[in-house]
């Protein structure tokens, strides 16, 4: 017995020895480095009918097919658009979301239809969303300052394109309560303006706009115009708002480049609380496999050093920030000169919530302002 008592305190290191060798072999895999991470990602998007499902779906597709630091499963998810989005990163059902960077400027001060502040950051800038203002030849309309007492149509319900025609009416004069606003998809809006219930519509996206392309061969129609000096200041007051020209012929009877504005890009969003080592591996891999996604989506083009770390007025997340410095792209300086609307680096849109759009330009992969 008393060599039994002897052996015990042999026997106890030994199974320590050995318990340690196995917890080192597991975590090693025999001498491999640690396994990566898991996580669970999941991305909001929009309804079907506008690009923010099908590019959210292809960004998830890639990132599922590249794993290094984490072996993460990214799953894109349908919501109602961009401040749904918002609201759910807020609350931690979200990791990722893309949005309409409008949108996101206004929720991030609790300003436009906001109560509160939302902690938001931008991961990657993409696409942009080119809109203007158009109504039959026939109505009378020549400018925004017409506007006042008309029918003019904002987008569809809940889509948060007050955010950004707001200001741009406001600008020339224009108060909202000035115009009766209507909710219209862009294949409604072109309808109602062709059979008089409306008399204008705020329409775009991709350049070229399918709804602007099927007006122009329903009826005649007028390119509304922003004052020069007011689209100057709208840019100089929101960092959301950029300059793109439409250049002359891509409608039919836009015989002259029409100055315009890309009212609020697309771009992928994230909590500010999400870690830093995640975004940085999430916005790593989106940038070295952007072929990928333009391989699945023609947005993915608009993932270029023009866009991706473009000034929208959204702080960018710390971790998308130390990789674009690292990779040499931050900050991007802008082009001179204003930017062609029809570009191919910049070839398709965002704006919000669901439109049934039955356009060849639709059939050709393009996207147009339907997702918030």
């Amino acid at each position: 017995m008393a060599r039994i008592y002897q052996l015990i305190p042999c026997l106890m290191i030994a199974a320590a020895a050995v318990m340690g060798c196995s917890k080192q072999d597991s975590s090693t895999d025999n001498g491999n480095p640690p396994l990566a991470k898991k996580q669970f990602i999941s991305m909001g998007t929009a309804p079907v009918g506008g690009a923010f499902p099908v590019v959210g779906g292809a960004i998830a597709e890639v990132m599922n097919e590249h794993k290094e630091a984490f072996d993460w499963k990214v799953q894109a998810k349908g919501t109602k658009g961009s401040q749904e989005n918002i609201r759910r990163l807020q609350q931690g059902e979200l990791e990722l979301a893309i949005s309409n960077a409008a949108i996101s400027y206004f929720a991030t001060r609790g300003e436009g239809t906001w109560t509160k502040k939302y902690d938001i950051r931008a991961i990657a800038t993409m696409a942009p969303n080119v809109a203007l203002f158009i109504a039959r030849a026939d109505s009378g309309i020549e400018s925004i300052a017409d506007l006042k007492g008309k029918r003019v149509i904002t987008g569809p319900a809940g889509a948060g394109f007050q955010m950004f025609i707001e200001p741009i009416l406001a600008e020339h004069g224009v108060a909202w309560d000035d115009i009766t606003s209507i909710n219209a998809t862009q294949s409604g809006s072109v309808d109602q303006l062709g059979d008089g219930s409306a008399d204008a519509a705020f329409l775009g996206g991709a350049v070229p706009t399918g709804s602007i392309t099927q007006a122009t061969s329903t009826f005649t129609v007028n390119f509304i115009p922003f004052d020069e000096d007011k689209r100057q200041a709208l840019i100089e007051k929101y960092a959301f708002f950029h300059p793109a020209t439409i250049p002359a012929g891509i409608y039919k009877g836009l015989d002259t480049d029409f100055l315009g504005l890309n009212v609020g890009s697309m771009h992928v969003i994230t909590a500010a609380s999400q870690p830093e080592d995640l975004i940085y591996e999430v916005t790593k891999t989106i940038w070295n496999n952007r072929a990928e996604i333009a391989g699945k989506h023609p947005a993915g083009k608009a993932l270029n050093e023009k866009n991706i770390t473009r000034d929208t007025g959204i702080e960018y997340h710390p971790g998308a920030v130390r990789f674009y410095q690292e990779a040499g792209l931050w900050p991007t300086s802008e082009a001179d000169g204003e930017p062609d609307a029809a570009a191919g680096d910049e070839a398709e849109p965002d704006a919000e919530n669901a439109a049934d759009q039955k356009t060849d330009a639709d059939k050709a992969g393009a996207a147009t302002a339907a997702d918030s």
